[in-house]
């Protein structure tokens, strides 16, 4: 593939207002793609941006997909505000879906595979064994993994389960003549070839190194010893075909909300049901056209579902890889997390955060703050409750395990747990139950609406009152995506925002009515009529000679009435620069509609997932943080907040970190009128400006201050 292939957007537009959701997302995986077909991109880099596009487009079937699938039963005339039907969405999709995965394959096997070789690492195939390592490999089928294995055989009448995303191997048995009665009739009726099914054992690794040139480590698959030696599970058989497939099934459940104490309960129903739900894509590859066709039949799947590949389905198993020695040289330069600027590494925070907020700002600054924040509070006498939200907070979470101390250290811990957080609930189903042991408060949720508002909250007692420590972030409570995800938090205990998030802990946690916040904003209460306000009061104050400007920085952007407002102040004068790292359904570039609206996308080594909202209000600027895009289920159907940045030196930071991100002409595409995105390029005269490594520089530069010795002199004096 070549740098200067263009990779167009197929995201047609209806009536020249919005993009479609769905197409515009798979436009965002195209541009992860873009970066795994990078020549000058660290190879191994390269192969986790390709895990990346397989990851998404696994969730993306499983629920938006699935979704369009069940309209397209239930409502199938309906037009969705693109202009598109069910059936003509699924169309769209399917083709450029298949015109991304295919470029996918592409990469896959004319660039990653002969470079993996070039840098001593070559993926060998059954049919390329040695004798020895066939050998080698025939034993360690036979000892370790056919024990694993359990074939499972199908006929007219039966079809056995094929669980979500786990993958298969698929056999077509031939009956020698010399079968036995018994298992003919097992396996075979009239005489017609018989098929079986084998799941891919879960608990081992896929990737198994050969014996053989120790200069070129030489590797096969698991799938590839199952394939090759399946015979073995089927004695009197001869294995005419194989194949290799999974099936991605609908996902998209929802909860019964009125289950009441059985809540949990009906969480769990709902994580059985995703794995025998209906399918909506086949992932095979090309070797067998009569087993594709039986399992298309039994799955009642169309071509337009069926994704094949002649390599792996999967690119994600190569990134094993990694682990070898010496393989430093095929990832990104190692970044280092520095040490916040603004905490101290071992005192506890609330002298400093009496005096001023702090800032932080990862993955560049450590999360380590944030689990020290709680760590502290767990062990602190004079800490008497601990309040927070938690939606994802990753396995073995450090979070949880000093949320549960300070419960068994007589602290009133109280934690709002989301079991609702898709493909988290059973991880949090199991935090919330542990939660519950150790003594804290659980709430598990709200009716009809997910909390994805993260907020902490401590509360201390010192001298004759109490006083309270916040921690608001723009991402969650999870130590490892930290150190992946672009995420920004405050530290604060001014006394309003306090007053504001004891409030809305009220609200979530008991059966208090609404009440008014004075500078917090909540979805759905109030926080998509501020931002609505706030585009309106730009669009009031703006002018020729001073226009309005509005600065936002987000994953997604699909709420129509935020867009329209957005089109009404394009109109109206004011500048508006969007980096929407994700789905942008607002066109940009339209004259009489659009014209002063950029939109911008980075994709980059870490995650952008930042909420920042810039209002220039005619000189007297604000910036908010959020954990809220700008998409109906944030605004409408999730509890959210948003807080403003009070301080002048972190508003001046975050304004500084907002233009980084506009001004990039490395790692960003910029979206146009006609749905293409470009990839921007700096130009002869200008210098190249990629945000992430800008960012890490001055962080890096920071730390090497604060860390610097301090010198002092030694002065002569006469005596």
């Amino acid at each position: 593939m070549t740098k200067d292939r263009k990779w167009r957007n197929r995201n047609t537009m209806a009536k020249n207002t919005f993009f479609n959701r769905e197409l515009s997302w798979i436009e965002f995986n195209n541009r992860v793609l873009y970066e795994a077909c990078r020549s000058e991109l660290p190879l191994l880099e390269r192969i986790q941006f390709l895990s990346i596009v397989t990851s998404n487009f696994n969730e993306f079937f499983q629920v938006r997909v699935a979704s369009i699938k069940r309209a397209q039963k239930t409502d199938p005339h309906k037009k969705d505000i693109s202009g598109y039907t069910p059936t003509q969405l699924l169309k769209q999709i399917s083709i450029r879906a298949h015109e991304v995965v295919n470029k996918k394959n592409e990469c896959l096997e004319k660039e990653i595979f002969p470079l993996l070789e070039k840098e001593g690492f070559t993926y060998i195939r059954p049919e390329q064994f040695s004798a020895e390592q066939k050998n080698f490999c025939q034993r360690q089928f036979a000892q370790n993994y056919l024990p694993l294995l359990t074939p499972l055989r199908t006929d007219t009448s039966f079809f056995p389960l094929i669980n979500n995303l786990l993958y298969h191997a698929a056999f077509l048995l031939k009956p020698m003549q010399d079968i036995n009665p018994v298992n003919k009739e097992f396996f075979v009726k009239e005489g017609k070839a018989a098929i079986a099914v084998v799941q891919i054992p879960t608990g081992v690794s896929r990737l198994i190194w050969l014996p053989g040139n120790e200069k070129n480590k030489q590797f096969t698959l698991l799938d590839d010893l199952i394939l090759e030696f399946g015979t073995a599970l089927f004695p009197g058989f001869e294995v005419k075909e194989s194949m290799l497939f999974n099936v991605i099934r609908d996902a998209d459940f929802a909860v019964d909300e009125d289950a009441g104490s059985n809540f949990i309960e009906a969480m769990e129903e709902v994580l059985v049901k995703r794995q025998s739900s209906f399918a909506v894509r086949l992932n095979c590859n090309n070797s067998s056209s009569e087993l594709k066709k039986f399992i298309m039949q039994n799955l009642n799947i169309g071509q337009d579902d069926v994704y094949e590949c002649d390599n792996l389905i999967d690119p994600g198993v190569l990134l094993e890889i990694g682990k070898s020695e010496e393989t430093s040289r095929l990832k990104f330069e190692s970044w280092e997390h520095f040490a916040s600027k603004s905490l101290p590494e071992e005192e506890p925070y609330w002298d400093v955060l009496k005096q001023h907020d702090v800032l932080l700002h990862v993955p560049y600054e450590s999360y380590n703050p944030v689990v020290k924040f709680i760590s502290d509070a767990a062990d602190d006498p004079d800490v008497i409750s601990i309040k927070m939200t938690l939606y994802r907070t990753g396995s073995d979470s450090p979070i949880i395990n000093a949320l549960k101390k300070a419960a068994q250290n007589g602290k009133q811990v109280t934690v709002l747990v989301e079991l609702k957080a898709r493909f988290d609930e059973e991880r949090n189903i199991v935090w919330a139950n542990e939660l519950e042991k150790a003594g804290a408060i659980v709430i598990q949720g709200i009716v009809n609406l997910k909390v994805h508002a993260k907020v902490l909250m401590i509360i201390r007692k010192e001298d004759t009152s109490i006083k309270r420590y916040v921690h608001l972030s723009t991402g969650n409570y999870n130590p490892k995506t930290a150190r992946l995800y672009s995420d920004m938090s405050l530290f604060t205990s001014n006394q309003l925002i306090a007053n504001d998030v004891t409030t809305f802990f009220n609200i979530v946690t008991g059966y208090s009515a609404l009440q008014p916040m004075k500078i917090l904003s909540m979805a759905p209460v109030n926080l998509k009529t501020n931002i609505l306000a706030m585009i309106q009061r730009e669009i009031r104050f703006s002018s020729p000679e001073n226009p309005g400007m509005i600065i936002a920085k987000m994953n997604s952007l699909t709420h129509e009435e935020v867009i329209n407002a957005l089109y009404d102040a394009s109109r109206a004068g004011v500048k508006v620069l969007l980096n929407i790292r994700g789905i942008c359904m607002l066109i940009p570039g339209v004259k009489g509609m659009s014209e002063n609206i950029q939109v911008i996308s980075i994709v980059d080594r870490y995650l952008e997932h930042e909420r920042i909202f810039y209002f220039k209000n005619s000189g007297q600027s604000e910036i908010y943080l959020s954990s809220a895009d700008w998409m109906d289920r944030n605004l409408d159907r999730r509890i959210e907040l948003m807080f403003p940045v009070l301080e002048p030196d972190i508003f001046a930071e975050i304004k500084e970190t907002l233009d980084t991100y506009i001004n990039s002409n490395m790692n960003a595409h910029q979206l146009r009128s006609d749905g293409q995105w470009i990839a921007r390029k700096p130009i002869t005269s200008q210098e190249p400006k990629r945000a992430q490594e800008i960012l890490y520089r001055k962080y890096k530069k920071i730390a090497e201050k604060k860390s610097a010795p301090k010198i002092q002199f030694k002065i002569r004096r006469r005596g």
